[in-house]
């Protein structure tokens, strides 16, 4: 049986052009390498129909476990699968050099290639994200769209209790992100990345990388990192080089993560931006109040009707985008409004930030900025502009680039804690979590309830949740003191070159 998989997972990268006819025999020699195998039975034909790819490799790996090659957890299941299809994975080198050469055709067929390449090698764990659970919510702001994300690994207790057992880390890849982890092998505490390829590029004279999230939340997911390690900030360089990745890739969005913590995302130590093929729901949300810059003849600005406070800025001037967007980042970083619960800062402690989005539509570059504050209070120990208490049985984490623009990105955990959720609410046995119970209860008291209509039922309230999640990360809220208060910061920056206010919101 062994020698049959072996036989079709060869046959398979042959047939799809990834093995050379002449590297046959050594990539078949690598592979039994691999599982400490040292012949193989040369007379077996390949099955037909050949089996799928992902089923052989599983087979591979039951071997090497059973075989005691490998310990039987997910860490090291992983770190040999991605060894095996590093075999029908192209060198860095070759991935480049085809990516750039499609690139001349154009840029989709550039960034197709390489997608599909992230699928086929199994770096992108495609059945992995199948499992995820996904629905939409109709709001006045559209279509919000809710993600349990089951893809994203956790790791199992015997990884735990062999992890206490293993080398400490000697800083090598320096985190997640940096570059050194393409072709890494992993090991307990470090994910495997044999497979992991990045697509090199330069952004405004630095030295960046292009590849894709092994967990996509969403279509073509990719991530742009940058060469060296440095912590992520927020300043007019970052605007200029979204664009410049507009520009060189204009069928995808591309946006960052606030560079504070509470509001930020969850890797501050290396200056990264995502990006993808995915209209987002904000992305439609039409400009509620439309102001003017003067100074930027050629800008269009409003604010956008949003549950979070978002400005748009449009132009086809690079160039006057990016210094416009610099303004209201420094003037943002500086303003305070007692009223509304806004400080830029207590202590010392510099709390305004901004999550910017950029785009190319219709012949124009478009940026959205989010403006985002991560100042805590006794109330509200994880932040006031962060899921409040009564919502964080649903979601308590951060509130990244993803979920501003619309996609909840829920733990794991509500997999199950939903299905208790609903023999409570149909009044059968039940694991009730406690921190469910009064949400429960809300929905017992509010919504007819049978076996027909709970799933919905269920599914609607998280919904409702996930936009009371944005709603308590807005800034500026959506009530009339609210926007009188937003406009109110608006004034403070957009005035005409003789000093004066505008103030013309229409």
């Amino acid at each position: 049986m062994i020698d049959q998989a072996i036989t079709d997972f060869i046959q398979i990268g042959y047939q799809n052009q990834e093995i050379h006819p002449l590297d046959l025999l050594i990539k078949q020699n690598k592979l039994i390498a691999l599982i400490e195998k040292t012949a193989l039975n040369t007379k077996l034909s390949a099955s037909t129909p050949l089996p799928n790819r992902l089923e052989i490799l599983d087979s591979i790996i039951n071997y090497a476990v059973q075989e005691k090659v490998i310990n039987d957890n997910k860490a090291e299941r992983d770190i040999l699968a991605a060894k095996i299809m590093d075999l029908i994975t192209p060198l860095p080198s070759e991935v480049n050099r085809t990516f750039w050469e499609l690139y001349q055709k154009s840029s989709p067929t550039a960034t197709n290639y390489f997608y599909h390449l992230s699928q086929e090698n199994d770096y992108i764990q495609t059945r992995a994200i199948k499992k995820n659970i996904e629905f939409t919510k109709s709001t006045l702001y559209g279509e919000l769209e809710i993600t349990i994300n089951l893809s994203k690994p956790e790791k199992d207790p015997k990884q735990i209790a062999l992890a206490k057992t293993a080398s400490p880390s000697l800083g090598y890849p320096t985190c997640l992100l940096c570059m050194e982890n393409e072709g890494y092998e992993g090991h307990l505490n470090h994910p495997a990345r044999s497979n992991h390829r990045i697509v090199r590029l330069t952004l405004n004279q630095e030295k960046w990388g292009l590849q894709y999230s092994p967990y996509a939340y969403y279509e073509e997911h990719c991530i742009f990192l940058s060469e060296e390690h440095k912590p992520m900030k927020l300043e007019q360089a970052t605007f200029a080089k979204l664009l410049n990745i507009v520009e060189q890739f204009p069928h995808y969005f591309v946006g960052s993560n606030a560079d504070l913590p509470i509001v930020g995302g969850s890797i501050l130590s290396h200056d990264h931006y995502q990006g993808g093929r995915h209209t987002f729901a904000m992305a439609e949300a039409p400009i509620a109040f439309p102001f003017t810059l003067p100074d930027y003849p050629s800008l269009e600005a409003g604010l956008v009707k949003w549950p979070m406070s978002v400005i748009r800025l449009r132009s086809s001037d690079q160039t006057e985008l990016v210094v416009a967007a610099n303004l209201i980042l420094k003037q943002w970083r500086l303003y305070s409004d007692e009223s509304a619960a806004i400080f830029a800062e207590t202590n010392g402690e510099p709390h305004n930030t901004i999550t910017p989005i950029a785009r190319y539509k219709e012949g124009r570059y478009e940026l959205d900025l989010v403006l985002r504050n991560n100042r805590t209070t006794q109330q509200y120990p994880d932040g006031i502009f962060h899921p409040h208490p009564d919502i964080q049985h649903i979601k308590k984490e951060n509130i990244g680039l993803i979920e501003v623009m619309g996609l909840a990105i829920l733990p794991p955990r509500l997999k199950k804690e939903l299905v208790e959720v609903e023999h409570y609410l149909l009044e059968e046995p039940n694991q009730l979590d406690p921190s469910h119970k009064q949400w429960a209860d809300e929905l017992k008291r509010t919504k007819k309830i049978t076996k027909e209509t709970v799933g919905e039922i269920i599914e609607n309230a998280v919904g409702s949740v996930f936009l009371r999640v944005l709603e308590d990360a807005g800034v500026y809220k959506q009530t009339t003191e609210g926007k009188t208060a937003f406009k109110q910061f608006v004034n403070s920056f957009a005035h005409s070159k003789g000093g004066e206010k505008i103030g013309n919101f229409n």
